[in-house]
């Protein structure tokens, strides 16, 4: 599973980021966390709004900070 938390190094997306970390190791995914803050790649991958979750190139989450639980889910699905 590649995971992708997008945006320009922000506090909301520094903790998106914390977070998406967090979940992964709950969940025990073997999964690559990136974060991407250089915005022409971020515009590249299609995302308007920051802070952003890309999983496996699909945005799954937009414009938001998601708790651990929350993320959680997103990921189990």
């Amino acid at each position: 599973m590649e995971i992708k938390v997008l945006g320009e190094g922000c506090e909301k997306c520094s903790r998106l980021y914390e977070n998406t970390k967090e979940a992964v190791a709950q969940l025990g995914l073997d999964a690559r966390v990136e974060k991407v803050e250089d915005l022409l790649e971020i515009v590249k991958l299609g995302v308007l709004s920051a802070p952003s979750l890309m999983v496996d190139g699909k945005v799954v989450l937009s414009g938001q900070v998601a708790s651990v639980k929350a993320i959680a889910k997103l990921l189990q699905k």
